[in-house]
């Protein structure tokens, strides 16, 4: 080889190089607008090599107690910015709502959502799909009597099925899963299911399923270089788990299309079909059937996932602390006696609600909130912000916040609680995150998570299993998008 080809080689690899420390923004202008500081990132993978991929909440709490509360890393070719502790994330999403509103194009998200539904939507859509959201879950009995009672005939249910057990031990999630399913099905699809049903079981599968792949470490490796996906199986599971569930949707809609009557709509499909047929002769439309599948899709999870993963985490919390569910029952015999649970007991309950709120705050099952984008140049805390940039507002920093809490890293009701024991609003409480994001589901959860927890432990004592002792109960969490608890097992006994 002669001296100018082999320059020539070399010159293409220093070329070639340099364009990959260009694509990776190894020298990044930002840094020049007063964008948040962070740990220097490494050509290609950016700060990747710093992570907990099983928890990467955990790195960025132990980042923000070195770079303040507005700090920025790497992932990849991608800058994130990163806002921890109350008063930066309340200053972001309520103060600056507006800035914070979007959500960023997450590829895993994108590939299943196609940027339907309201979750993962951006722009006009979003808008259209969440003001339709909110206003059909609420003509449903959102916050109303209806939806009480169908989740009062539910607990019924869910109590008869734990009676059944005997006392013996066994493992609440699946059937927490199911009660809980009921509650966001009897609004989307206007019917319950019996909780052995295997059609009901299969959806609830493909969807506890697809919450735990999310959370795996090669998701997120996709999520950073989607250019990989060939080679991640999970993913794939993922497309297929979500195209099924699609397709008994497709197959519920169809049947619903027969026998639609406007006048008599009886679940959120009905009503988006109404629309449907109302906009056909528009041409911007937004009631298409992706949007429809997302939908249905998205409300099903999150109307499953946070409320019964958040009741699971509660009766192990029971388990662990006896005493605390002593003083629940003492409260619920003193104010309810042996009649049914509803929802006006709840302000005659404090310590109850105390402790439904402890749950929320110390279980912290989004950590890292869903991540949002900015809509606006913006500037946070004397920092530069640019538009469209992808943010992680680390909601469990709020939740933790040493400055707004006595007790963070204990499981302690009193946070809630004055000096006369009565309940006390917190507003660093943000389990449902805050600002134009907020969950649209916030008030059924609250409803749910009052009516199953006290029903329960109206009928029930829960225990440990025979020769485990409270102590012995492990209270760190299994990997998953939220933050779910182990798997344990329990006796529950009935209470004379």
């Amino acid at each position: 080889m002669d001296w100018s080809s082999s320059t020539s080689i070399g010159l293409v690899f220093i070329l070639a190089f340099l364009c990959i420390l260009k694509i990776a923004r190894f020298w990044d202008n930002n840094q020049r607008k007063n964008f948040p500081p962070g740990p220097r990132p490494l050509p290609i993978i950016g700060n990747l090599h710093l992570f907990d991929l099983k928890r990467p909440y955990r790195t960025y709490l132990e980042l923000s107690k070195e770079y303040g509360p507005v700090f920025s890393v790497q992932m990849g070719s991608r800058k994130i910015v990163v806002i921890s502790g109350y008063e930066t994330v309340k200053e972001a999403l309520v103060n600056q709502a507006d800035a914070f509103a979007e959500r960023p194009k997450i590829p895993i998200f994108e590939d299943l959502t196609k940027g339907n539904g309201v979750v993962f939507a951006h722009g006009e859509n979003w808008k259209v799909m969440r003001r339709f959201t909110l206003t059909t879950l609420r003509d449903f009995g959102m916050g109303k009597r209806a939806i009480e009672d169908k989740i009062v005939e539910e607990y019924g249910y869910l109590g008869d099925t734990i009676a059944s057990q005997q006392g013996k031990p066994f493992d609440i999630s699946k059937i927490i899963n199911a009660a809980v399913a009921n509650i966001i099905v009897s609004i989307l699809l206007g019917k319950r299911f019996d909780y052995k049903d295997s059609r009901f079981v299969r959806l609830l599968n493909l969807t506890n399923e697809n919450m735990r792949l999310a959370g795996e470490p090669l998701v997120t490796m996709y999520n950073i270089f989607p250019y990989l996906g060939f080679l991640l199986r999970a993913n794939k599971t993922i497309l297929q788990n979500t195209r099924e569930f699609h397709d008994y949707i497709t197959v519920t809609f169809i049947e619903y299309l027969k026998n639609l009557d406007k006048n008599d709509q009886r679940s959120l499909i009905d009503a988006f079909l109404v629309k449907q047929q109302e906009e056909k002769s528009t041409t911007n439309g937004y009631f298409h059937n992706g949007n429809l599948l997302t939908l249905v899709s998205n409300l099903f999870t999150a109307g499953v996932e946070t409320i019964s993963t958040t009741l699971n985490w509660g009766f192990l919390l029971m388990l662990k602390y006896p005493e605390i569910q002593k003083k629940v029952q003492e409260e619920i015999d003193q104010v309810i006696g042996s009649n049914p649970p509803r929802i006006e007991h709840r302000t005659q309950m404090p310590y109850t609600d105390a402790v439904i709120h402890e749950i929320q705050r110390f279980a912290s099952i989004l950590p890292l909130d869903l991540p949002h984008e900015t809509a606006a140049d913006v500037t946070l805390k004397g920092y530069f912000i640019p538009k469209g940039t992808y943010i992680i507002p680390l909601l469990t920093s709020v939740l933790y916040d040493k400055s707004q809490w006595e007790k963070p890293d204990m499981f302690y009701p009193e946070h809630f609680l004055d000096a006369n024991g009565k309940f006390v609003k917190k507003d660093a409480f943000m389990p449902f995150s805050a600002g134009r994001r907020i969950c649209a589901g916030e008030t059924l959860a609250k409803m749910e998570l009052f009516l199953f927890f006290t029903s329960l432990l109206q009928r029930f004592n829960f225990q440990p299993p025979p020769g485990v002792s409270s102590s012995d109960l492990d209270l760190s969490p299994a990997i998953s998008f939220n933050v779910i608890p182990k798997p344990y097992k329990m006796c529950a006994v009935a209470r004379s």
